[in-house]
């Protein structure tokens, strides 16, 4: 038997899985690093961490299965986006890397607005976000400008961590695409853009496709692991890329719902043709020559973990679950708002905060928990309200993350979304579509099409109940106008933080 390991290089751990020709797990590995918020609104890590994490779960993997090294033909990663590393003439790290969720940059957003105007949505398809990896290359020219002037390449997390197991440097186009540096449709570096904020195209690594050759195993990294210095290394993607490879979605028609710290509704494209005018991400996809179209909630799972933590923290996840499954839809008259860490999409809004609207004495922690549920899975609605609106039918939406792990909430999107929702029997998001880039980079299969029809198997189907789908589209309806109800209210409190 053959085998892949896809890598999935997370915000706060990274995770290795050895994968066989049928897409079968044999083993998986997982090693955590800390971050770092040295400030309000500065979030950072050290890249060395990705590296010994990496190395680390590998030799774990290794040791923890029976699989010879050399069956194991090749190795791709998936990576969290934007992150901005920044190395020298010597490829070495400047600083410590500046990640995506990095709130500082609202400044440089507002100066590339000023300089780029409509040209930027033009060439890039996204307007300018905090999170994005441009507005932190120009924070860094202009408050540490010592250390700009050392710079000769920027790379993102996983890139970072595949020059250091190869020794080589790119870039591939997923990822690249979230830097807002990337021409979308030409699928070069513009120039036009770089010029405009004077940031030189020196800086930026060379691009290859996500199921791109790139190299092998540096003698050393594989010493470290067990591996053998012949496997093959590919390129890899970014994580929302990976996650739809993962998922299946790689043609037009079905949609994905992933639910961790935050959470994403991500629909393929086939070209450039969609126009939703920035109102959602637009990214090359991690096929090749497709596209994906991808709206995020900053505090989707995260809500539900700060709820715990906070209101329930000697209960289980479950037991909370379980108590809001004996609530009616609409949680008695109950409605929340996941805006614990500001908002992405639809409302661009780095301030503005979370509520419980309607809270009354009547109401139970079961009452608030289903709130909680129905909020989050509100806000993931408003980015399918929004496709729908552009004339993308949406009547699949394929469930994976910690959405997936309760039936109550599988139903729940279904209902919310008015789609039908399914849930995979090995769901393991990002990782298994590294893996699956591997085995395409392998040669094992002719497409990424035909890897999925092996790899991805459904285990079930929730479609929406008609009662509950008439009630959820009114209260859908509230919910919208509390973000609008809101936001001067928040934007007044702030200065109380």
């Amino acid at each position: 038997m053959k085998y892949v390991i896809g890598v999935d290089l997370g915000t706060s751990s990274v995770k290795v899985l050895l994968v066989n020709t049928q897409g079968v797990v044999k083993s998986e590995a997982t090693k955590d690093y800390p971050l770092v918020h040295e400030k309000a609104g500065y979030s950072e890590q050290n890249p060395e961490h990705w590296v010994t994490g990496t190395v680390a779960a590998l030799k774990q993997l290794m040791e923890n299965s029976d699989v010879n090294a050399e069956d194991i033909e090749g190795l791709s990663f998936s990576g969290q986006m934007h992150g901005l590393v920044l190395l020298d003439d010597n490829q070495k790290v400047i600083r410590p890397a500046i990640l995506w969720n990095d709130t500082r940059t609202t400044e440089q957003c507002r100066q590339i607005e000023e300089k780029l105007g409509d040209r930027l949505l033009t060439i890039t398809r996204n307007p300018a976000l905090e999170g994005f990896t441009l507005p932190k290359i120009l924070w860094v020219q202009q408050h540490e400008p010592e250390l700009y002037q050392r710079a000769s390449v920027f790379l993102l997390p996983k890139d970072y961590l595949r020059y250091r197991l190869t020794g080589l440097i790119h870039m591939e186009y997923s990822d690249a695409a979230g830097t807002l540096m990337l021409d979308i449709g030409a699928k070069q570096w513009s120039e036009e853009l770089c010029n405009a904020v004077g940031v030189s195209l020196a800086l930026c690594p060379p691009l290859v496709e996500p199921h791109a050759f790139v190299g092998t195993l540096l003698p050393d990294v594989a010493g470290l692991t067990g591996l053998n210095e012949s496997t093959k290394v590919f390129a890899g993607g970014a994580d929302n890329a990976c996650g739809a490879i993962g998922a299946g979605i790689l043609s037009v028609g079905e949609a994905m719902c992933s639910i961790g710290t935050s959470g994403v509704i991500l629909s393929y494209e086939n070209d450039l043709d969609a126009d939703y005018k920035g109102k959602v991400h637009f990214f090359n996809h991690g096929k090749a020559d497709g596209y994906y179209s991808m709206g995020v909630t900053l505090g989707a799972g995260y809500s539900l973990s700060w709820f715990k933590d906070t209101l329930a923290e000697d209960s289980s996840f479950e037991e909370l679950l379980a108590g809001a499954s004996k609530i009616a839809p609409g949680a008695g008259g109950l409605l929340f708002t996941p805006y614990l860490v500001g908002e992405r999409t639809p409302h661009a809004d780095p301030n503005i905060r979370g509520s419980f609207i309607g809270l009354d004495g009547s109401h139970t922690r079961d009452n608030l928990t289903r709130a909680v549920l129905e909020g989050i899975t509100f806000s993931l609605q408003e980015s399918i309200d929004i496709f729908r609106k552009a004339g993308k039918k949406i009547d699949c939406v394929i469930s994976i993350g910690g959405g997936a792990k309760s039936e109550l909430w599988l139903q729940m999107q279904a209902d919310i979304f008015n789609a039908k929702v399914v849930r995979l029997e090995n769901e393991q998001g990002p990782g298994m579509g590294a893996a699956m880039l591997a085995a395409y980079g392998c040669g094992w299969f002719s497409s990424l099409e035909q890897c999925a029809k092996i790899f991805i198997r459904r285990a079930g189907e929730f479609t929406p109940n008609p009662d509950y789908v008439a009630k959820y589209e009114q209260l859908f309806n509230l919910y919208k106008q509390v973000y609008v109800q809101t936001e001067a209210l928040n934007g007044d409190l702030m200065k109380f933080r």
